[in-house]
């Protein structure tokens, strides 16, 4: 099925969704995670993942096979990993069945690893640090498809995100709409001034009053 918001999203970059954010007084954008894989822009629907410290009451599952399965073209894995700062929330085998099925990336809470061999696939991947560590007796699934905070961010299954190289962003559902018409609208006026200083326009006038008041209008 195609969605026509993810399409859009997918047209914009994370600064001018960020400053779309700010300018309807919302919040979505995270700070210090990157791309250690395979740099280039993602977007699409939120599929989410909360993993935790092991215990005898969590599911035996590999963590993330169940939301890689259940997730749609285009969708994006989000995993809250706060768990320890040295295992990994995701891995190479996980990164070959998400490339199969279509997904855009991945964004982690904290660590993941083999980035060499996501890279080699093209499989992007977002995560707070890389590591060797893995998540066997460190680190377990507590559960998929639920609410989770990345970054402080409140997070629910189906929210849009995008992640390029200058961060990661997330869109409330309830306000894609708004966001997304802002955000466009923001794309607009940087294009234009783009090709402003391109054709010599002084940079002093190009991001003078009318810079500053972008959000504004």
């Amino acid at each position: 099925m195609s969605d026509a918001a993810a399409e859009r999203l997918r047209n914009i970059d994370s600064c001018a969704v960020s400053d779309a954010l700010d300018a309807l007084g919302l919040k979505g954008t995270v700070k210090g995670i990157g791309a250690i894989s395979a740099g280039r822009r993602i977007a699409g629907r939120a599929q989410t993942v909360k993993l935790g410290p092991p215990n005898d009451s969590v599911a035996k599952r590999h963590l993330c096979s169940a939301a890689v399965d259940a997730a749609s073209e285009g969708d994006v894995i989000v995993i809250e990993n706060l768990t320890t700062e040295i295992a990994a929330g995701w891995g190479g085998i996980l990164s070959r069945a998400a490339k199969v099925k279509g997904l855009s990336g991945t964004i982690v809470d904290g660590p993941a690893r083999d980035a060499d061999e996501a890279d080699e696939i093209g499989f992007p991947v977002f995560a707070r640090s890389a590591t060797s560590f893995t998540a066997r007796g460190r680190i377990a699934e507590l559960a998929w498809d639920i609410p989770i905070a990345i970054g402080g961010i409140n997070v629910e299954p189906g929210d849009l995100v995008i992640a390029d190289g200058s961060g990661v962003v997330f869109i409330p559902k309830a306000s894609e709409a708004e966001v997304l018409d802002k955000a466009e609208d923001i794309a607009a006026r940087e294009a234009a001034m783009a090709r402003a200083v391109e054709e010599g326009k002084p940079v002093s006038q190009v991001m003078g009053g009318d810079y500053e008041s972008m959000l504004k209008s």
